[in-house]
């Protein structure tokens, strides 16, 4: 399914990559995304699902729990899935430790001990733009995945 036809309440994983994809990654990340998602189910009950890559860089994975929730199976698959992106890309969707943020119309990324200085040394400040990778359902993802610095969780690294 595409985002948009998710409900609000639809949960959400968010996996940030190390590295940016190149299109040709994407574009085969995507072919591979809609595999899994055609064969995606929980104790045989297909998942109303959608993945997405975002930026170049984001792997998001939404369903509808409301139709069928995710099985601790089906989320296995999941991350079984991830882990073979990794390994096919040779990426590492799993290090939470990397924070994103935008700046000058593109969005970079820094790990999270080295944030307030990376931010600082390019002139950022707390109204500086970052993805909030925990948010869990699509509500939060289209309210609160981005937020000013001021206003999310990785400003308690900032000061």
């Amino acid at each position: 399914m595409e985002f948009h036809e998710l409900p609000d309440h639809a949960r959400v994983w968010i996996y940030q990559s190390n590295r940016k994809l190149s299109e040709m990654e994407v574009f085969q990340l995507k072919q591979q995304a809609a595999d899994f998602l055609a064969q995606w189910n929980t104790h045989g009950t297909p998942l109303k699902a959608g993945i997405e890559v975002l930026h170049s860089l984001f792997l998001v994975i939404m369903v509808d729990e409301a139709h069928a929730a995710a099985s601790g199976c089906s989320i296995d698959k999941s991350v079984a899935f991830v882990k073979r992106m990794e390994q096919m890309f040779n990426i590492n969707f799993m290090d939470r430790m990397q924070v994103a943020y935008e700046h000058e119309g593109a969005v970079e990324t820094v790990h999270l001990h080295h944030m307030k200085e990376a931010l600082q040394s390019k002139g950022l400040s707390e109204n500086t733009t970052v993805f909030n990778n925990l948010v869990s359902s699509k509500s939060d993802f289209d309210t609160q995945w981005k937020a000013p610095l001021k206003e999310s969780w990785h400003f308690r690294f900032w000061n």
